[in-house]
């Protein structure tokens, strides 16, 4: 291995290295080491050193090309007092495994029969929209994404269940992500008011899920939605997963299938709201495709200029903003070494928004993608689902509700941003709005 050292980055505190200006301002802090230092920068937090990779190629290399030298890094630990081993958290064999038995849960054809269950929640939920409103529009697609994802993971009869799930759901979130922001983590076994909350609310998540777990595995139907299909799923050797296998993976397909989707919707209709001239496109398109009626899975494929929407908002804010991971055995990087147990972290908010693979960067313009560019990009210079064997599972599904969904209110209302409210974004794990996203509601 070389012996050269890696770039120098900013010089940080003597005590805490580079921490509190990283917690300062996380997506600030990150690219102007990237602009100012380089691809490749070595970081210290605390005493630990730690990498921030800032080109399509590290981010191969670390991802797909030499993906087994690198595990899951601390921050989704975290996760793991509410996912458990599910496929989010779980590692090596074991993940592969599990991998292997859900996968078929997202085949084309299941995933298009989800399809309606998407437009006709939007549309109930629309049926209590009125003219000249001003709501959060975040909390809306939060409880609209919660709903869909209960019913496409769980079916209708357990609605009621599916709510308290949610809630719970959101207080656990809230306590993850408060710790998450602490500068100093205290133990999880100690009994603070933080952890207290925490473990009640997973707690009632378990309490909901085992029970009907139970219940399906007695039943022993078919109800069309993915819990079904994960009772039905065999390894190999034909064996089936444990109750504690089936809800660490329906926990971590509720999570993961309602938050980001319900994310990259509120981002949308951010930008939306700042550019009159990508509503009048978007509009236009759906006039032509669907002509006032209701869209279906099927057109997914057509409504182009919604889905290039969808896209460019989750390049300038990618629900999922950064990855983490840590290096099992020494290895290089570019010529610069690698040692084992270090933390590298890349950031899609950072590529995305780089001037090298995207002109004018900074600006939401939905047909940058219109002409092939995501073929002709560096493969992970966008990457909103991540990459490699662990790519995230349900991207397609959640691409195709994420278009259906802003198919089907486009066609109905137009939001218009409220003057003076303060949009803040908010990185945790994911990238939310930290006072919500207030619009005016105009029908079309």
């Amino acid at each position: 291995m070389t012996t050269a050292v890696l770039p120098r980055g900013p010089r940080g505190n003597f005590i805490s290295g580079n921490l509190p200006a990283f917690k300062k301002d996380w997506l600030g802090f990150v690219t102007h080491v990237a602009r100012e230092f380089g691809d490749i920068v070595q970081l210290r937090f605390g005493p630990k050193p730690v990498v921030l990779l800032s080109h399509p190629d590290y981010v191969e290399y670390v991802l797909v090309t030499n993906n087994r030298n690198f595990t899951k890094d601390f921050t989704l630990r975290l996760y793991k007092v509410i996912l458990g081993n599910g496929l989010l958290t779980s590692e090596g064999d074991f993940w592969l495994r599990q991998r292997r038995m859900i996968q078929p849960a997202f085949q084309k054809q299941r995933i298009a029969s989800f399809g309606q269950t998407m437009v006709s929640y939007t549309e109930r939920m629309l049926a209590n929209w009125n003219d000249g409103a001003v709501i959060d529009i975040h909390a809306h697609f939060m409880q609209l994404a919660l709903e869909i994802a209960a019913k496409t993971l769980f079916d209708a009869d357990v609605a009621a269940d599916a709510h308290d799930v949610g809630v719970a759901l959101e207080t656990a979130l809230a306590s993850i992500n408060n710790r998450f922001n602490s500068l100093f983590w205290l133990p999880g076994w100690l009994p603070t008011p933080n952890n207290l909350q925490l473990r009640r609310a997973v707690r009632r998540l378990d309490d909901v899920l085992y029970r009907i777990i139970d219940e399906r595995r007695k039943r022993g139907e078919d109800r069309g939605d993915l819990l079904s299909l994960l009772l039905q799923a065999r390894d190999e050797d034909g064996s089936c997963m444990t109750d504690q296998q089936l809800r660490d993976e329906a926990m971590t397909l509720f999570l993961a299938g309602h938050e980001t989707t319900a994310l990259a919707l509120s981002w949308t209709c951010y930008l939306l709201g700042q550019h009159p001239e990508v509503v009048a496109d978007l509009e236009t398109e759906l006039a032509t495709v669907l002509g006032g009626r209701s869209p279906a899975a099927e057109d997914y494929s057509r409504l182009r200029y919604t889905e290039r929407v969808v896209m460019e908002s989750m390049r300038l804010y990618p629900p999922a903003f950064g990855i983490g991971r840590e290096a099992i055995q020494d290895c290089e990087i570019a010529g610069y070494p690698i040692s084992a147990g270090m933390p590298l972290f890349f950031h899609q908010w950072v590529i995305h928004r780089d001037p090298r693979f995207f002109t004018d960067p900074e600006q939401f313009l939905p047909d940058r993608w219109a002409d092939g560019l995501a073929q002709r990009l560096p493969k992970y210079a966008y990457f909103p689902f991540g990459g490699g064997p662990r790519l995230c599972i349900g991207n397609t599904f959640a691409m195709m509700e994420a278009v259906l969904i802003l198919a089907t209110m486009a066609q109905k209302f137009r939001v218009q941003l409220v003057p003076h409210h303060p949009v803040e974004i908010w990185p945790t794990i994911t990238l939310r709005p930290k006072h919500g996203i207030k619009v005016a509601l105009k029908k079309r």
